[in-house]
């Protein structure tokens, strides 16, 4: 069965596979309403279970969205070829009664995100003396390298329940292994406090994030995979010369796609249970291999640099490296600045 016709299915038995992934959640409506992809508690999370867009979901906390096959891939921390696994055993197994929900084609359809995320970021400008600079540097983050995946818009749009607002926003290009661009990340700033704007989600998606991640640097045998862009570009200031993943949410961060060079990962995810929920889905999904824990002593490791200031939190997080690993990437000389020292292209 094709991708989409597997989709398809699922969305006819949208229902059933809400209560069979997220039993926490309940219905209302046209939706089963949960916290979020793993079935926690709550009311981010909605996901439509009948009529034309049966199967589609929305985390109004984070901004992802998805179909089912999505959904199944991040409840159980699969790959893609995993999940399409998953999906028909799941169609083997009885299901509710549910009318029949035909799936048809219609004119918001035919829209790309993912081109309309590698718009928004050509029509960005590079981030060196601009709000987003300013707000990086509120937050204890002095960007030493070329961050080539970080850009500046300073009139993106921001739609709301009533209508469109405009506010500057610090762009970020989500890349695959090849370094094309499927996404973006978008903060809204507020440019008379130089913090993000003041709407009710300041932090939001646009493409495909599931699998990738902002990169900063050229990844090698040994990188850093973080949960949030400010926590991997804090990393990145401590360990110039360490390869940084930014997965943007917990969910992603549980479902990255690693390259076969990589041997040795470094995880930093918040210090909460969704955190420690995505490392140990991440390991579970590459047994071979050699991926650690990096434990901030805040929330986070942007938090614990405000806090605590650069050289205790570099100190801090050298001291959970691997002996082996701190000559090569503590106590190198740091690299220059280059056009290609972090993001797209090589380094």
């Amino acid at each position: 069965m094709q991708v989409g016709m597997l989709a398809d299915a699922l969305a006819s038995q949208a229902l059933a596979v809400c209560r069979c992934y997220l039993p926490s959640g309940r219905r209302q409506g046209q939706y089963w309403i949960c916290g979020d992809v793993h079935g926690t508690p709550g009311r981010s999370l909605f996901v439509r279970i009948s009529g034309y867009r049966a199967g589609k979901w929305c985390d109004a906390a984070t901004g992802e969205y998805g179909d089912l096959l999505d959904l199944i891939m991040l409840n159980r921390g699969l790959s893609f070829r995993d999940a399409l696994a998953e999906a028909r055993h799941f169609l083997g197994m009885p299901c509710l009664p549910e009318p029949p929900v035909t799936v048809s084609q219609d004119s918001s359809d035919a829209y790309d995100p993912i081109a309309a995320a590698r718009r928004l970021f050509a029509a960005s400008v590079p981030i060196t003396g601009t709000l987003a600079e300013r707000y990086l540097g509120s937050r204890g983050m002095q960007l030493t390298q070329d961050h080539t995946a970080l850009r500046f818009h300073p009139h993106c749009y921001y739609r709301n329940e009533t209508g469109v607002e405009v506010w500057p926003a610090l762009i970020a290009a989500v890349t695959d292994l090849k370094g094309m661009i499927t996404g973006i990340h978008r903060t809204w700033l507020d440019p008379e406090t130089c913090d993000k704007a003041p709407v009710d989600q300041p932090r939001r998606a646009l493409g495909q994030l599931l699998g990738h991640a902002v990169h900063f640097g050229q990844l090698g045998d040994i990188a850093i995979a973080a949960e949030g862009l400010e926590t991997a570009l804090t990393l990145k200031m401590l360990f110039p010369n360490l390869p940084v993943l930014a997965a943007l949410s917990a969910a992603h961060l549980g479902a990255l796609i690693l390259p076969d060079i990589l041997q040795r990962l470094y995880v930093a995810s918040d210090n909460d249970p969704a955190g420690w929920q995505a490392f140990n889905r991440l390991r579970s999904r590459h047994t071979d291999r050699d991926i650690r824990a990096l434990v901030p002593r805040l929330d986070d490791f942007n938090a614990d640099l405000i806090t605590f200031g650069p050289d205790p939190v570099r100190q801090s997080i050298a001291r959970q490296l691997l002996p082996e690993d701190v000559p090569r990437f503590v106590l190198c000389p740091q690299p220059t600045r280059s056009r290609h020292a972090s993001g797209h292209g090589p380094a």
